[in-house]
């Protein structure tokens, strides 16, 4: 089942998008404006996101650019009536991986939010939680300035973890997407595990990788005591 963000200020056009997904086994949440848009980013994990650009509070594009520069790589559709190649060129440019012009058909938007469904935002070159900055270009992370040392195992794990967080990621998932198909015996996960745990404490950034049974690992502010 694929979890959808629709940004739309058509609440017919909406209703109606919603209704057509929902026969597909597509899950949507609606957002009708900007501010309430990158607040859903924040609460939760999407697969797609299909933005409109015309919205009341912040635009489609100023909420794309936003949401990349806070690390978000959920892929983007946009929905717009423009049709002009220059505001196509200034949406990609914004961080969207893909363009349908109004009016267009269900089953076309279908097949493209299948599509982007299988993998996540290459528009996005940096992933940022609380102070924590990881750079995937230059595959280096960072703590308020201070260079942190991780394996290359290391930062695959916590590239991973910080894509998801504050939510849980399933172990297993965790180990197709660091590992692929050649999955390492069990104990190779706890040691690169505790050797990232030693790196994030050595380096006082105040998150903590915690593990619970059939929930999965996640990356999470240090709870006081």
């Amino acid at each position: 089942m694929i979890k959808l963000l629709l940004v739309e200020d058509d609440l017919d056009l909406a209703g109606n998008v919603m209704d057509y997904l929902e026969l597909e086994d597509i899950v949507c949440d609606h957002a009708s404006n900007g501010v309430a848009a990158l607040q859903l980013l924040e609460e939760n994990r999407y697969q797609v996101v299909v933005l409109d650009i015309n919205l009341p509070r912040l635009d489609g594009l100023q909420v794309c650019a936003r949401a990349r520069e806070q690390g978000n790589d959920t892929p983007i559709i946009m929905l717009t009536a423009r049709d002009q190649l220059q505001d196509k060129i200034t949406g990609f440019k914004q961080g969207a991986d893909d363009y349908l012009v109004k009016p267009f058909a269900m089953e076309e938007l279908v097949m493209r939010v299948k599509a982007l469904a299988k993998r996540r935002s290459a528009q996005n070159k940096q992933l940022a939680v609380s102070g924590l900055v990881m750079d995937l270009s230059g595959k280096s992370v960072s703590y308020n300035g201070v260079v942190l040392h991780c394996s290359p195992t290391g930062f695959k794990l916590l590239e991973q973890l910080m894509r998801a967080s504050p939510n849980p990621i399933d172990r297993d998932e965790l180990v197709e997407l660091v590992w692929g198909e050649e999955s390492p015996d069990s104990n190779s996960l706890k040691v690169h595990m505790h050797k990232l745990r030693k790196v994030l404490s050595s380096a006082s950034v105040p998150m903590e990788i915690n593990f619970k049974t059939q929930v999965g690992f996640s990356l999470s502010p240090v709870q006081e005591s």
